[in-house]
């Protein structure tokens, strides 16, 4: 029998990472030649008009009235605004729209507090990620100011947004929780290439955390057993800069999701209409319903606006699916969002070149399965 030559463990996977993170720079070099940074698409008189929630009529007659920017007009005669000119667009129609009853910059009033919405799953696989990336852009390109956090360690919404943790050293929200010398948290915000979108990226340094805090309890100061109060008072800083912000937890339940979650006012679970990952999110439930008794018994904050089921990568046509959806709903019908989100190529082949919905051309995919993607 012949024997399989054997290798250190520890420098084959060390060669074995490099070497993917280098090509995956390539590739983003290659996808955004501006120095690998990303850029966004112009939009359609009929994506604009439907962003601002006005008729596409009203919008080309304030063009052709030369009201607002001048739109960008390509071969055919077709007119496209960029991201930045629609912000333009909405402040235009805020100051000069003939409706009193409709804001077209839906900003929070005074003494309106900040929506902070945790996206949370137990399971890895339900689309978490992939709907916290477009829920903060949907709302971004809606008119709202958005910050988007993510505290997952495998960075994936980061990678969404243009940033490869192992290769541009950013810092994370760990630099301004962390028990000793945290940061402002201004210091660890980044701009996206949508304007009214901000993110705090992720990196594996955000694990720290989770060692770091049960040291911290043991310790004499109460900073370590109050834990849970540190997202909130992080975003709290910057609470005036934003409307909406929108953080994708990890999928455990460690410190950094119980903490997230004393944060939030709200909670979307995502969940993949299989037996499998029902059972998991049963557990998960269980689970933390435990938790959150105990760190409210220690003075965290756990009421909501609201909580909601978002189901995900749903294929209308797959029987057993459809069938897992009527079992759900006979359970929490209030709660579950009426509108799934539908497994589909178009989120799949955007995702190859670490693109959205919102980012990636119509005219690239089937306009059937675009359409049905961006719907859902």
């Amino acid at each position: 029998m012949a024997f399989l030559p054997s290798f250190e463990f520890d420098d084959k996977i060390l060669a074995q990472g490099a070497e993917i993170s280098r090509k995956l720079d390539q590739l983003r070099v290659e996808k955004f030649p501006t120095e690998g940074q990303k850029t966004l698409r112009r939009f359609s008189m009929a994506e604009v008009a439907h962003y601002l929630g006005i008729s596409p009529n009203n919008l080309k007659r304030l063009h052709l009235e030369k009201k607002g920017p001048e739109p960008f007009v390509v071969t055919g005669g077709r007119r496209f605004y960029s991201a930045e000119q629609m912000t333009e667009l909405r402040d235009y129609l805020d100051k000069h729209g003939r409706s009193d009853s409709k804001k077209y910059v839906p900003y929070r009033k005074p003494g309106e507090k900040l929506q902070v919405i945790a996206v949370v799953n137990f399971k890895g696989g339900s689309g978490k990620t992939t709907t916290t990336a477009h829920l903060a852009q949907h709302l971004a390109l809606t008119g709202h100011r958005v910050l988007t956090v993510d505290l997952d360690p495998q960075a994936s919404l980061s990678a969404l947004h243009g940033f490869q943790p192992e290769l541009d050293k950013n810092p994370s929200l760990y630099d301004a929780i962390r028990y000793e010398n945290p940061a402002p948290v201004e210091d660890v915000i980044r701009e996206t290439n949508f304007p009214l979108l901000d993110i705090i990226p992720a990196n594996l340094e955000l694990q720290e955390y989770e060692y770091e805090t049960p040291l911290a309890m043991q310790s004499p100061s109460q900073e370590g057993k109050r834990f849970f109060t540190r997202v909130a008072r992080a975003l709290d800083s910057v609470s005036e800069r934003y409307d909406v912000v929108v953080v994708d937890c990890p999928p455990q339940l460690g410190y950094l999701t119980l903490s997230a979650l004393s944060a939030a006012t709200s909670v979307l679970i995502t969940v993949h209409p299989q037996m499998l990952d029902l059972m998991s999110m049963s557990q998960f439930l269980l689970m933390l319903g435990n938790i959150m008794k105990s760190i409210k018994n220690a003075g965290a904050k756990v009421q909501l606006d609201w909580l909601r089921y978002l189901i995900t990568r749903y294929e209308p046509t797959d029987i057993p699916q459809a069938q897992m959806v009527g079992f759900m709903q006979s359970m929490l019908a209030e709660e579950i969002l009426k509108n799934p989100m539908l497994k589909s190529t178009a989120i799949s082949d955007a995702g190859l070149t670490k693109q959205t919905l919102y980012e990636v051309e119509r005219s690239n995919f089937n306009r059937d399965t675009y359409d049905r993607a961006i719907d859902s």
